[in-house]
C-alpha cells in the first residue's frame, strides 16, 4: 500500500494473517477514497457559490449600465423596462446572496470539518504500520535466537528479545483491532452526516429557483413589448442592421 514508508527483513513466521490485511486494507482504501470525494466535492461547492456570485453581480451591474446609457433618456418606455429590470436584477442578487449564506453553512462548512477529521485517521493508520514494522522486527529476532544452538548466553538473549516483543505485539494488535473495528464505523457515518447537508443543499436551490420564477414572470409582464416573439424581435434588429449598413460611413470601399 503507498503509505508503507520503509520495509524491512520479514520474519518467518506470519503474524498478520492474509485475510486480516486484506481487510484492513479495503477499509483504509475506502477511507482513502471518502476523503479524496469529500476534498472534491468542498472545492467544486465554492466554486459554484462563487459563480452564483460573479454571475448575479453581474448581471447587476448590467442593469445599473443600462441605466446609465443615453437612450433611457430619450426613451421613456426603454427608461421604464430597464428601472423593472434593475429592480428585477437587485432581487436576485439579495435572493442568491441568501442561497450562497445558506449553502456555505450547511453544505461547505460541514464539508470542511469532515476533511478536517482525516488527517488523524491518517496519523493513526501510520502509527500502526510502524507498529507493526516494529513487531516483525523483533520477530525476526526471536526467530534468530531459535535457530541457534541452545547455549546459556543464547537463551538469556532469546528471553530478552521475547520480552522485547510483547509490549510490541500487544500494542500492534490493540492499535490493529481499534482501526479494524471504527474504520468501518467512520466510513458508515458519513451518510447520517451528509444527509442533512445535501437537503438543504436542494431546499436552498428550490427556494432560490422559486423566488427566480416569480421575479422573471412579473418583469416579462411589465416589458413585454405587443407580445414580440424572439423570431419577430430578431428579424426587427435585423432590419434596423440593414438600415444601418445601407449608410454611407459604413459602406465598403
Amino acid at each position: 500500500m503507498s503509505w508503507i514508508p520503509f520495509k524491512i527483513g520479514q520474519p518467518k513466521k506470519q503474524i498478520v494473517s492474509k485475510t486480516v490485511e486484506r481487510d484492513f486494507e479495503r477499509e483504509y482504501e475506502k477511507l482513502q477514497k471518502l476523503e479524496d470525494q469529500t476534498k472534491k466535492l468542498h472545492k467544486d461547492m465554492k466554486k459554484s457559490t462563487e459563480a452564483d456570485t460573479a454571475m448575479s453581480k453581474a448581471a447587476t451591474k448590467i442593469a445599473g449600465d443600462l441605466l446609465s446609457n443615453p437612450l433611457c433618456e430619450q426613451d421613456q418606455a426603454f427608461l421604464e423596462s430597464v428601472m423593472s429590470l434593475d429592480t428585477a436584477m437587485k432581487r436576485m442578487e439579495a435572493f442568491n446572496q441568501e442561497k450562497v449564506n445558506q449553502i456555505q453553512k450547511t453544505v461547505i462548512d460541514p464539508l470542511k470539518k469532515y476533511s478536517s477529521v482525516f488527517p488523524s485517521l491518517n496519523m493513526a493508520v501510520k502509527r500502526r504500520e510502524q507498529a507493526l514494522q516494529d513487531y516483525k522486527r523483533l520477530q525476526a529476532k526471536v526467530e534468530k535466537y531459535e535457530e541457534k544452538e541452545k547455549t546459556g548466553p543464547i537463551m538469556v538473549k532469546l528471553h530478552q528479545a521475547k520480552e522485547e516483543l510483547r509490549p510490541v505485539r500487544e500494542d500492534f494488535e490493540a492499535k490493529n483491532k481499534q482501526l479494524l473495528e471504527e474504520m468501518p464505523k467512520f466510513y458508515n457515518s458519513r451518510i447520517d452526516y451528509f444527509q442533512p447537508s445535501f437537503e438543504a443543499l436542494i431546499r436552498a436551490q428550490v427556494v432560490y429557483f422559486t423566488e427566480m420564477h416569480k421575479i422573471f414572470s412579473d418583469l416579462t409582464d411589465q416589458i413585454d413589448q405587443g407580445g414580440l416573439t424572439d423570431q419577430e424581435r430578431e428579424q426587427q434588429n435585423e432590419s434596423k442592421l440593414n438600415e444601418l449598413r445601407a449608410l454611407s460611413i459604413v459602406a465598403d470601399d
